[in-house]
């Protein structure tokens, strides 16, 4: 269905290109490297002609994938990361990098469509990015406009992430020593 190549680097800012074909989708991972401080690279050739859909949820895999795998043993990250207005729009991302995946999104969009981009696949990319990435993601958003809504809440996942991954010492953050 899709072929995607995807590279994050937690120490760099830089580069972020990331094409999938789906134009909102692509300013939303965009909006996530630039508000977490990091660099993406995603680049997703799908069937488009059919739908967005498994374009957008296989990037959201493979981007949770890459994620764990920059994130390594975790050792020295603070784990836990925000709340982000956007004109009339607030969203609320609570994140645990703690290697259990679980999801939770609260809130619902007037309209089924940004452009080409599906406005209820915002819950299921937060969920694949859940399972994928190992970390507990927790959504909820209101508002009156379904674009800052969105918006916000892939800002506020970067900046959840943006917290979570900043190192804080040498420790693994758990009692038990692992994550």
């Amino acid at each position: 269905e899709t072929r995607i190549v995807c590279a994050v680097d937690l120490d760099a800012a830089a580069p972020v290109a990331i094409e999938t074909g789906v134009g909102f989708f692509d300013h939303m991972i965009e909006q996530v490297a630039a508000h977490g401080g990091f660099s993406i690279r995603l680049s997703c050739a799908g069937d488009l002609h059919i739908d967005p859909h498994h374009t957008i949820e296989d990037s959201a895999i493979a981007l949770g994938q890459a994620l764990k795998q920059a994130l390594g043993e975790r050792r020295g990250i603070g784990r836990y990361g925000f709340v982000l207005p956007m004109d009339e729009a607030e969203a609320k991302v609570s994140i645990d990098l703690s290697g259990r995946p679980y999801s939770v999104f609260e809130g619902a969009f007037a309209t089924p469509f940004i452009g080409e981009y599906r406005t209820d696949l915002t819950e299921h990319v937060f969920r694949s990015l859940a399972e994928h990435l190992g970390a507990a993601i927790h959504v909820s958003v209101t508002g009156e406009d379904d674009h800052h809504m969105t918006e916000a809440c892939f800002k506020a996942l970067g900046r959840a992430l943006r917290q979570a991954i900043r190192v804080e010492g040498d420790a693994v953050p758990s009692t038990k020593g692992v994550l």
